[in-house]
């Protein structure tokens, strides 16, 4: 089965290019089979990775970043992948 983690987290105004750097230079141990990075108006940062795992496997997540670098609590969801009809 093949989980997906999702993680997203708005950055202060005008710091989301640091939020993403930061993002960016997180590591996971053991790494996922894929992870994309991705950007959204309002300096925001979300983050998939892909897990060969089941959907209640415990796995690495990205922590929170400083609370001085964003505005809220990170958001996470898992995902569970389907197919297509």
């Amino acid at each position: 089965m093949t989980v997906a983690l999702m993680w997203e987290a708005r950055a202060v105004a005008g710091r989301g290019e640091e939020l993403l750097a930061w993002a960016r230079a997180q590591e996971l141990t053991p790494p996922p089979l894929r992870r994309e990075t991705f950007r959204a108006p309002q300096d925001r940062v979300l983050v998939i990775t892909w897990w060969d795992a089941e959907f209640i496997a415990d796995l690495p997540e990205l922590p929170e970043p400083d609370g001085e670098l964003v505005t809220r609590a990170v958001h996470r969801w898992r995902f569970e992948s389907v197919t297509a009809d």
